[in-house]
Order: structure tokens, then sequence, then C-alpha cells
């Protein structure tokens, strides 16, 4: 056979079986009812990959901002497709007339209502990054097993046929042995204006809601959908939000270990002041005992001079994507289903491309009551535990002058990337002298009982969870 025939056909090696009622209940000629909750954005490419998927029915929309899912139902009337509608996401996953749901609220909310649908019974999908901290994950992969549904991560890269066939003939030692796995995430992102007071909420959108386990507090920015990436009570910032993307192809590529025994990052939010908080740039550097390092950088400032029509800066021709260094060579891809493996002069070797897509092998794991584990929940908390991780050792850093930091790092792979980094930052008119970065605490990891170990644990690990406030506790 074919190495895109082995792959295709052998989907499900090496899976565990779920053998809930109502995993039984789905006949062969049945369709899965599938709701989608939370559509502003993300969850519109739910929709429409939802309505190609062989196997499933769209029944129902969930938005607590009721013009969202008024536009919603609308949208989907004038193709001939009817739903019912949700603002509370807690009656959708109550309701008996769904088999499944897919999630893309924003990221605080993911587990909270990946597990409720869950305990009742039902399938999920969840978008990256699947949890909005490491403990959140854990509970997540916990509650698959516990409630014997599927649950599947948002890493389209999983069904694309072409990283695994890329990982697969790498795997024979084609270009030697692997050195190290870079991603990245050179992804433009202006300011988003600092605003003088509260927002007004627009009065569609139930608050209590869309805050879930936060406490409700006033809303500090100027536009309130989506900039909720860049406050880190919701968000991620992009290490957590296109980072887990390109973590989790670095994850895959040494193999898909667990979680890594040391971590250190270095970045801030900079060129700019505004309402967010998370940062534009970073460095995570994360080791696996045993394992090729992974390097992963943000930035989210143009190439030069603050002018973002001059478009972002590109390493080896990716900006979004990963470079998998090896000893003969390196394994080049973007976001997208496409990959190549070039020698050190960048000479094409070979080339991959194709896919399967992501939501139809959820469709297709649920009627065979079984997912492969690189879609599943725990893989998914894996490599979101790597941005989340990141994040932690940003927060207990200091910030510190790039030139000492420089002259007394003994990491040259790490201090390479932060060079170049210091000279992206500098043709952006930003003077780290004048505006120094942190330096993030250097984190030692136990990946069994997934804590932080050494003489940071005592601050770093009640940065592993978050708040959860009355009525929006995770059901576990």
């Amino acid at each position: 056979m074919k190495r895109r025939q082995l792959i295709q056909t052998s989907v499900f090696a090496g899976t565990w079986s779920l053998l809930s009622p109502l995993a039984r209940a789905i006949g062969a000629n049945e369709d899965i009812r599938v709701a989608v909750i939370g559509f502003h954005g993300r969850g519109n490419n739910h929709i429409d990959d939802l309505l190609k998927a062989k196997g499933c029915r769209l029944v129902a929309l969930c938005d607590c901002d009721e013009s969202v899912l008024a536009k919603g139902k609308e949208r989907l009337a004038k193709k001939g497709v009817q739903v019912q509608t949700f603002t509370d996401y807690r009656k959708l996953c109550e309701s008996k007339e769904i088999d499944a749901v897919s999630i893309a609220t924003p990221n605080h909310t993911h587990v909270l209502i990946a597990l409720t649908a869950a305990a009742h019974g039902k399938h999920v999908y969840v978008e990256k990054p699947v949890s909005h901290n490491v403990w959140e994950g854990r509970q997540l992969a916990l509650g698959a097993e516990k409630h014997k549904v599927i649950i599947q991560h948002g890493f389209q890269r999983r069904s694309e046929t072409s990283w695994a066939e890329a990982f697969a003939w790498l795997k024979e030692g084609q270009i030697g042995k692997l050195r190290l796995a870079r991603g990245f995430c050179y992804k433009p992102r202006p300011s988003i204006g600092k605003s003088a007071a509260p927002m007004q909420v627009p009065s569609s959108i139930h608050t209590d809601l869309w805050f879930g386990p936060r406490d409700v507090v006033p809303v500090q920015r100027t536009k309130f959908h989506y900039d909720w990436h860049w406050q880190s009570p919701y968000g991620n910032g992009d290490l957590g939000n296109q980072g887990p993307h390109q973590l989790d192809v670095c994850r895959w590529a040494l193999g898909d270990p667990h979680l890594p025994e040391s971590i250190v990052s270095l970045g801030g939010r900079v060129g700019y002041e505004d309402d967010g908080d998370t940062a534009n740039t970073q460095l995570l550097w994360l080791e696996h005992k045993g394992k090729a390092p992974i390097l992963f950088e943000v930035r989210g400032l143009p190439k030069a001079g603050m002018n973002y029509g001059g478009g972002m800066d590109k390493y080896k021709g990716q900006d979004i994507g990963n470079v998998i260094e090896y000893d003969g060579g390196y394994l080049s891809g973007g976001h997208n289903n496409r990959c190549s493996v070039y020698d050190h002069k960048g000479k094409v070797i070979k080339s991959f491309s194709g896919t399967v897509m992501h939501h139809q092998n959820w469709i297709d794991s649920i009627r065979a009551g079984k997912i492969d584990p690189i879609r599943g929940a725990e893989s998914g908390h894996y490599s979101a535990a790597l941005a989340h991780l990141g994040g932690i050792s940003l927060a207990l850093g200091k910030k510190e002058n790039f030139a000492a930091w420089n002259s007394s790092n003994k990491n040259a792979l790490l201090g390479e990337a932060a060079q170049r980094m210091a000279a992206h930052l500098d043709a952006n008119q930003v003077d780290l002298a004048k505006t120094p970065i942190s330096m993030g605490a250097a984190l030692s990891f136990d990946p069994q009982k997934e804590v932080i170990i050494g003489d940071l644990a005592a601050k770093a690990n009640p940065l592993l969870k978050g708040s959860y406030r009355a009525g929006f506790t995770l059901p576990i």
C-alpha cells in the first residue's frame, strides 16, 4: 500500500473505544445531531464545515449575544437550514435532541462548556486552545474518559495527510536526526486602543453567561468581541491563540511526548500601550527529557517602522508555520495542508500535500465510537499546555536589561532567536534600554504530576489553575 493509503486506512490504529449508551444508540444510518456554541468568529467556520460533513445534521446554535444568534439563524435559513437557538449553553446541553456540540467560545469558557456537554452524554469538538490553563486541560482529558464521549481538539494539522506523511517519511531517518522543532507566529497585531473608561456592554449580550467562571467586572476595551484574546482573564495572547497550532506540530515532530521538564520564556507587550496585557512579542524554550528542544517565536509588530502595510518578517519562508530541523535539512510548512522537506541550501527534497476535513474526522469518530489519540482531548491538552506554561514563565519574570541578559545567556539557540527579536524590535523603533522586556523565570516541571517543582513552585503552581465563581465551576 502507498503511505497515504496506509495512513488513511489505519486511522484508528491504537485508538481507545467508547461504549456510552449514546454512542451505541447512533445507528449506521442515523445522522449525528450537532449544535455550534459560539460563532461570532471562528464558530462560523465550524458551521460551514459541519454543513459539508457527511453523517451529521446541524440542528442548533447557541450564543450569549442575541444579535449574533439572530444573524446566525437568519444566515442558515437562507440556506434552507432550520435550527433551534439557545442563549444559555446549559439549556442546550440538557436537550435530548442534540448529540454533539462544537465549541468556539472565548478561551475561558472552553472547558466549562465542554465538560457540561460531556456530563450530559454529548460528544464535543473544542476549538484551540482546548483550555485556558493547564489544570483545565487535564480535567478535559479526564472528562472524556469519565463520560465515555468523543472529545476532539481543533488542531487541524492532525487531519492533514501531508503532515502525517512527512513525519512518517522523516521517522525513517531520511535526513537524519531531529535537532530542533521551531514554531512561528509572526502575525500582525496592531494596538487594540486605550479606553478612557469602561465600555457600555451591548444590551444584546448576556454578560453573566459571557463572563462564565470569571468575575463580572467592567469591560476595559474598545471592542467587546475578539479583543478579549489580549486580556489574560479570558484569552491567552497569540502564544495561546495561534501558537498552539504550531506548538502541536512541534510536539508531533518530537513523537508526541507529554509535558516538558524545563520551560523559559521572555518577551512583553511593546510598541504601543493599549488595553491588552498579553505579550505581542515572545520567545518560548521547552525541553522534554531525551527529546530535541522546541523554540517558539511570537511577533505581532510588522517588519519595520510600525508599518503593517509593509508585511511581516519570515524565517526560512515561514511567518505562521513551522521549521523542523534535522541533521540533513528541515521540514517547513505553514498554517495549511502543505509542507516540504529541504536540504540546508534550501533545495526541495520532497513535498507533501493533502487533507481530510477535521470536523468530518470528528463525526466519523463519533459514529465509530472511538478516536485516534492524536486528535483526542489529552493530546489537545498537552499542546495547549505548552503555551500556558510559557505564559506562567513570563508572568513570573522581571523586566531586565536585554544586553545584560544576552551577555550572560548560555543557550546559543535561544540567544540567536533573542538577538533576531531585538533587531526586529529595533526596526520598529522599540528601544529595549528604555522599554525593557520581561525575562521569564526558568521553570522545572514534573510531567507525571503536572506541577511545577523547585524553588518557584509555591509562586508558580497557583497559576496552573484559573478562578471559578459560583454557578460556573467545572462539573468534575
